[in-house]
């Protein structure tokens, strides 16, 4: 009994360490990226995952301090997959008494009509549900929209798209949708997954896990996953770095023509003598110049 006493307390104390932890993150990124302002009705997309479960919670928390006030929906897309517990997202929602709303669309025979057997479905399945979601938001007066991608997501998405798209992109923390109807936000950028995994376990947000469509794991994400966590476990830091590195861009140090203008770069040689005579080595000049 006392033993069972004393795994609570120390369960209790790391629910709290992890939930300020949670909760300065997600305070910073609103701030940084003026993810949330005064009057807006921010709609979080719940999956059933534990990333969306700990937004929606952590938002819930920081609204009752808020410096402003907006206003927090839930929305929930049924895309009717074989085996999907329909229960269990209306009963979570009901009992924390936020407003929510499920919608039932079938894009499940839509992806399998389309893709081909054995080839991944996520990517159609995607775009399916981001079309879904943009239209009820601007339906429903939804000034932005809560996407519960974290740190980890965005040096995945960035990797991949460097291994395998050839480009230097991510997801960023904050983006109008392409059409201009909608402003996504992704409060959880600063959040580690590894935090919000532990804060999902404690807390026992009742999880759906993504594979009842049967489709193929993204083997390519999983490799770039792996290889963060052992980055992780073997050079402690690392994966902080390389993070602070996406929020620190030096487009002039890139090779990008089009968001840096080479062709019109010119140098005053006047001024750089008179900061490196002409008698200085020529490393010293190097130097000076940048090069």
């Amino acid at each position: 009994m006392e033993e069972q006493l004393a795994d609570n307390r120390k369960a209790t104390v790391e629910l709290n360490k992890l939930q300020k932890r949670l909760r300065r993150d997600v305070g910073q990124a609103i701030a940084d990226f003026g993810m949330i302002e005064a009057g807006d009705k921010v709609m979080c997309c719940l999956s059933g995952g534990k990333d969306s479960y700990a937004m929606l919670d952590i938002l819930l928390n920081l609204q009752r301090s808020a410096p402003v006030p907006f206003e927090l929906i839930a929305v929930n897309l049924d895309q009717k997959q074989p085996g999907f517990p329909e229960h269990v997202l209306p009963e979570y929602l009901g009992r924390l008494g936020i407003e929510y709303h499920i919608i039932e669309k079938d894009t499940y025979s839509i992806v399998k009509d389309k893709v081909p057997e054995g080839k991944t479905t996520c990517g159609l399945c995607s775009r399916l549900r981001r079309g879904i979601l943009y239209n009820f938001a601007e339906e429903h007066g939804v000034t932005k929209i809560a996407l519960g991608h974290h740190r980890d997501d965005l040096l995945e998405t960035l990797f991949l798209n460097m291994f395998y798209g050839g480009r230097l992109k991510t997801m960023p923390p904050k983006l109008k949708s392409d059409d201009g109807r909608n402003v996504v936000i992704r409060p959880l950028v600063y959040a580690r997954e590894k935090d919000i995994e532990r804060y999902a376990g404690l807390r026992e947000f009742p999880i759906i896990p993504c594979n009842l469509c049967g489709s193929q794991e993204n083997l390519q994400r999983q490799v770039v996953k792996d290889m963060l966590n052992t980055w992780d476990r073997q050079h402690p830091g690392r994966i902080e770095s390389m993070f602070r590195a996406i929020c620190n861009v030096s487009p002039s140090h890139l090779a990008d023509p089009s968001i840096y203008d080479f062709n019109n770069l010119e140098v005053d040689w006047r001024q750089q003598e008179k900061a490196a005579p002409s008698d200085a080595p020529a490393f010293e000049r190097l130097d000076v110049l940048n090069i």
